[in-house]
């Protein structure tokens, strides 16, 4: 079965305080919605939509080189409408999976297998101890999934629901068209929502497979700068924990921050406050001093780069580089 995927990215992000679009801002030296498409593009579809509306025309200019096409949305009335204006361009026997913007960290192994079963609607849960703010998974007595219910909709006891939506799920074109044309807006935001076809896929006796994911950052999404900083500090973590397990020295591993793809030797050593951007090689024994930034280089065996070095674009054999 082909696969369609759907980037949901015309949210207004008002709590970033920003006059930039909410998926342009960057992490790890990539806007957001970039790091999705790239997710999405591993994962070979037949085709990718984004789905824009503010701020639409500087997200083009700037991801106009990324193979997707921009649908727009002139009025931003939820999530389900947002699906409606891409889901024309879909054969009705793809698979479709829907994805966001501003979840940058998604692990493209738990889209694979969210979209494995073809028969079903698939949906991506996690579980919080603090949900607040999440739509909440709502099963009945044998555990099935009854319905999805947004925190603005929910009661008390809705909310004290530890299971919640991650707004990512997948099911076949055919149903999903039919399920959207039967959105209503009778809710609190008076929006359409794409969680309400839970409840239509009940109805229509579409089984419900739910999928957990068992680390919540790749699920997160993005609403206000604090949630930025976390997000990039975990995926910082995560790539230099990479690196020292692959045989590399990191003086300090909170001081260290990648910004594109680092191949490494071994015994290598970084002192703090070092940037990586671009695509970097760094030979075997390499050492490199504090407080320095390098962008696209392939630095061979045994270079010792001293403290306070900016290096750009070189290839660099055996050495010792220093600032005068």
């Amino acid at each position: 079965m082909k696969l369609s995927i759907i980037i949901l990215a015309a949210g207004l992000g008002k709590r970033m305080n920003s006059d930039l679009p909410k998926v342009l801002h960057c992490l790890a030296g990539k806007p957001l919605l970039q790091h999705v498409i790239n997710t999405a593009m591993s994962l070979e579809p037949e085709i990718i939509q984004v789905v824009y509306g503010h701020g639409g025309e500087q997200v083009r200019d700037t991801l106009t080189d990324l193979p997707v096409q921009w649908v727009k949305q002139a009025q931003q009335l939820g999530t389900g409408h947002a699906v409606a204006q891409a889901i024309p361009n879909i054969a009705d026997d793809n698979m479709v999976l829907i994805l966001y913007g501003d979840v940058p960290l998604i692990n493209p192994q738990n889209l694979q297998n969210l979209c494995s079963q073809s028969t079903s609607l698939n949906v991506l849960t996690a579980k919080l101890d603090n949900p607040t703010g999440y739509g909440r998974i709502v099963r009945d007595d044998k555990g099935q999934v009854k319905c999805i219910v947004e925190e603005k909709d929910a009661d008390i006891t809705i909310k004290a629901i530890q299971e919640i939506n991650t707004g990512i799920m997948a099911t076949q074109a055919n149903n999903l068209r039919i399920w959207l044309d039967n959105l209503d807006n009778n809710n609190s935001q008076k929006e359409y929502y794409l969680t309400d076809i839970i409840a239509m896929a009940v109805t229509d006796n579409i089984p419900i497979h739910t999928n957990t994911v068992t680390d919540v950052h790749e699920v997160m999404g993005v609403n206000n700068r604090v949630q930025l900083a976390d997000l990039e500090r975990y995926y910082q973590l995560q790539q230099a924990n990479n690196l020292m397990l692959a045989g590399v020295t990191i003086q300090d591993p909170n001081r260290l921050d990648i910004r594109g793809t680092v191949q490494a030797g071994y015994d290598i050593n970084i002192d703090i406050n070092v940037i990586l951007a671009g695509n970097i090689s760094l030979g075997n024994r390499v050492k490199i001093g504090s407080n320095t930034v390098i962008r696209n280089a392939k630095i061979a065996d045994d270079v010792e780069i001293l403290s306070n070095c900016v290096i750009e674009d070189v290839v660099i054999g055996a050495c010792l580089l220093y600032t005068s």
